[in-house]
């Protein structure tokens, strides 16, 4: 089991979905994250004040699947969020010891479905 944690661009998240979907993974978490990377920040203005912007707005996913759909979820991941830019995001792939459902008590990759 492992779990895939993708950081993409917020206007990606519709397309990044239907391509999952497409590949048969249908469960995820997405959650509303900022950060910055090589794309760094800028400097805007508004009514006259000057702001840095350091932080962007992005889109966490998080996906737990089993070993047999990591790759499936992985080119799913890309197809939907790449635009070729900088900025697209980032995917991590980490061990998942234990995955447990709470309705039915169901351990291990049964419970990931």
């Amino acid at each position: 089991m492992k779990l895939v944690i993708a950081y993409i661009q917020p206007e990606r998240l519709n397309t990044v979905k239907q391509e999952l979907y497409s590949r048969g993974i249908f469960k995820l978490s997405v959650t509303t994250a900022m950060g910055c990377g090589q794309q760094a920040g800028f400097v805007k203005s508004y009514r006259g004040a000057v702001e840095e912007v350091t932080l962007h707005k992005k889109m966490r996913l998080a996906i737990g699947v089993n070993d047999e759909y990591v790759q499936k979820t992985i080119e799913g991941v890309i197809a939907g969020a790449r635009t070729g830019d900088i900025g697209d995001g980032k995917i991590f792939v980490l061990p998942m010891e234990e995955c447990v459902r709470i309705r039915t008590g169901e351990r291990g990759s049964a419970a990931i479905g």
